[in-house]
């Protein structure tokens, strides 16, 4: 009899990881409780799969031999719950596709980081020649791919709702770039059971697989100690210089991996800032372990283009640089983002707080911020925190107003820094829509 495999949520890597279903020869029915984008209503019905949207039909998905579900849905659901109390196993799409295909996996997570990491890392292995696919909370689902392509690596970026429902995935190599308190309202608001929920990524990790982490991290190192775990272990650092491993010392970026030594001056690449330092050493770690030639890696690294909204420079008007870091939706990238400028910064943050401690970032505030506008609905906890750091508060819920006040307060050589610490959903569609509308308004000043 067909196995019946229900998949819950019908976004990129639900419809991803239905293709994938159906071409193993599933039953596959798809259930999402909300709208589905019109372009994965498409994808379904010219692949002849059954679906629903705007409810779950419960009884239909109680009946299902597998659950493969968004990472958006927590655990604690209803529907989830009595899955679970029934006995039907629920997975992520990550190890459902992961079961499918024998490519070397590059698994990488961190509360900070992974995307430009994923990103870096591909670049890296597909400048060299590698046949490799980029997937997992970024780009184009990695079921699809391990349905459609043939590739002989993955670069994933992983996110601990994701790592949650993981039973047998194994990264030939893992990266763990930080880990900082975020996202707590979904782990009961206990940072233990976040920390848990990303060292899931070395689970079923051997002996002969490699975790590359940063040493610098109190959390990680403390972690590693009470785990021991069977993973060869590859450290990078900006404060130490290491045997074996990666770190930076006088701008250089250096590498000793598999007997090989790797240098890069930090200053010539095309992003900046210490914590993508830490990306970058991450990437050329991979890249040196995969045996991918000192030349190759650093044309890689020059080439490289970041994504948006991850400190992109917007405009130079009237000497004030305008950066959209809009991706930054927590506090510990604030930090990253503040760290990389040693101009007066005239910050733009607030949204969604989602247990946010503002003590991380109060001295760089209190020593580079001349002024803080708050962009949100609920401006109160920034506004009551910082009214003794920094010199001038400015409250507002539009943004071509917080970009206008921007410019008010700054001088030439300053930087007006977009860098909220916060999710966008107040005020936003997602942080692409705030960064987007952010880069309007500063070029709204041009016109003015």
């Amino acid at each position: 009899m067909q196995k019946k495999v229900v998949i819950l949520g019908g976004g990129e890597s639900g419809a991803g990881a239905a293709i994938l279903a159906k071409s193993k020869g599933f039953d596959v029915f798809l259930s999402d409780k909300g709208l589905l984008h019109q372009k994965y209503v498409d994808v379904l019905i010219r692949e002849n799969i059954s679906f629903e949207q705007s409810q779950h039909s419960e009884a239909i998905i109680l009946e299902s031999d597998l659950v493969v579900k968004s990472p958006g849905i927590p655990d604690t659901v209803p529907l989830i719950v009595a899955l679970k109390e029934k006995g039907v196993e629920v997975i992520s799409e990550i190890e459902f596709a992961a079961r499918y295909t024998n490519a070397r996996l590059i698994a990488i997570t961190g509360s900070n980081g992974k995307t430009t990491t994923t990103l870096l890392t591909y670049h890296l292995l597909k400048n060299a020649g590698l046949n490799v696919g980029l997937a997992g909370n970024i780009g184009e689902s990695f079921a699809l791919q391990v349905a459609e392509k043939d590739f002989d690596f993955y670069v994933l970026e992983i996110s601990s709702f994701q790592l949650d429902n993981i039973v047998d995935f194994h990264p030939n190599i893992s990266i763990i770039l930080n880990i900082t308190p975020d996202h707590l309202d979904r782990y009961g608001y206990d940072f233990q059971n976040y920390i848990d929920s990303k060292f899931n990524i070395i689970r079923n990790q051997t002996e002969d697989d490699y975790l590359i982490y940063f040493t610098d991290s109190e959390v990680l190192t403390l972690e590693l100690d009470k785990r021991k775990p069977a993973v060869k272990n590859l450290g990078i650092s900006l404060e130490e210089v290491l045997s074996t491993g990666s770190y930076l010392l006088d701008q250089n970026l250096v590498s000793h991996i598999n007997g090989q030594t790797f240098e890069q001056n930090f200053s010539q690449l095309p992003i900046m800032g210490p914590h993508n330092a830490i990306n970058a050493l991450a990437a050329i770690s991979v890249a040196q372990l995969l045996g991918i030639n000192q030349d190759k890696i650093a044309e890689g690294l020059k080439s490289f283009t970041n994504a948006p909204h991850r400190l992109e420079e917007v405009e130079i008007i009237d000497g004030v640089t305008y950066v959209n870091d809009s991706k930054a939706t927590n506090v510990d990238s604030v930090f990253y983002a503040l760290g990389s400028f040693n101009q007066p910064v005239v910050l733009i943050a607030g949204g969604v707080d989602k247990g946010n401690d503002y003590s991380q970032i109060e001295e760089l505030v209190r020593n580079k911020v001349k002024g803080l506008i708050v962009l949100s609905k609920s401006f109160e906890k920034l506004k009551d925190y910082f009214s003794e750091v920094v010199p001038q508060i400015y409250t507002t819920q539009d943004i071509q107003d917080a970009v206008n006040k921007g410019k008010e307060w700054s001088d030439p050589g300053d930087i007006v820094l977009l860098s909220p610490a916060c999710a966008s959903f107040d005020l936003f569609r997602n942080y692409e829509d705030r960064g987007d509308k952010f880069k309007a308004a500063v070029r709204n000043l041009i016109s003015q």
